[in-house]
């Protein structure tokens, strides 16, 4: 484990020594749940952005590919 020293808003911090008192976890674990929980957050929205850039990429490929085939005479 690594420690880490942070400062914390005085209105974060009381708000959080109050949800710690009524679930009865370790402040430190609340901390690293929160850390976590947010790092998964911001993978996603990571992933969505490059996923709408790659998507835009291949677009006009695509609707190229789509008239070509639509073009294309099936007659027997």
């Amino acid at each position: 484990m690594k420690i880490v020293s942070l400062k914390i808003d005085d209105s974060i911090f009381g708000e959080t020594e109050k949800i710690l008192s009524s679930i009865s976890i370790p402040r430190n674990r609340y901390i690293n749940e929160a850390i976590e929980y947010y790092n998964k957050v911001q993978k996603r929205q990571i992933l969505e952005k490059k996923l709408k850039i790659e998507s835009l990429l291949v677009e006009k490929d695509s609707m190229h590919i789509l008239r070509d085939f639509e073009n294309i005479d099936y007659a027997d």
